[in-house]
């Protein structure tokens, strides 16, 4: 019996340990996020309620940053107006929301030379893999918009679905 009762009490320690745990999940209460703007050559993204920045972030883009996304495994990060579109709260890189690249101009593009454009572009943090390439390359991702992990945090909650995202050269 008493071995039962150990039991019970360890499984409501870790329970309650568990709930102590720092979240990555945080919540925002501030101003809306109203745009995104990627500003690829100074390397910042900027979430603007309005006119006005609430943020602004160092990025690393995808691992050839010059120039628009084509085709897929071209390494590029899209350029024009794109709108948050979806979340992964288990990306292998920390967290991440999408990006609704292809669009249906890029998508034609791509066909007319025979390629496809890809797809999935997330701005996201690092995870395991990108802490150990971002100390060697700024520009490491396959297309992605990449943040640390503390910081994919906070756009994750400030970010709505639906927003509009402006990537410029």
């Amino acid at each position: 019996m008493n071995r039962l009762i150990a039991r019970i009490l360890g499984v409501f320690l870790i329970a309650g340990l568990a709930a102590c745990a720092p979240s990555k999940f945080k919540t925002y209460k501030g101003p809306p996020v109203t745009e995104v703007l990627v500003q690829k050559g100074e390397r910042k993204m900027y979430l603007l309620n309005g006119r006005r920045a609430i943020k602004v972030y160092d990025i690393g883009l995808g691992n050839e940053p010059i120039g628009h996304k084509q085709f897929e495994g071209d390494g590029k990060t899209p350029e024009g107006v794109y709108f948050i579109d979806r979340r992964n709260p288990n990306s292998r890189y920390h967290l991440s929301i999408g990006v609704s690249y292809p669009n249906v101009v890029d998508s034609a593009n791509a066909a007319a030379f025979g390629q496809r454009p890809g797809g999935d572009i997330f701005i996201h943090g690092q995870g395991p893999e990108g802490r150990t390439l971002s100390q060697y390359r700024r520009d490491w991702t396959a297309g992605c918009i990449a943040v640390r992990d503390d910081e994919v945090e906070d756009i994750y909650a400030m970010v709505r679905d639906g927003t509009p995202i402006l990537i410029t050269p």
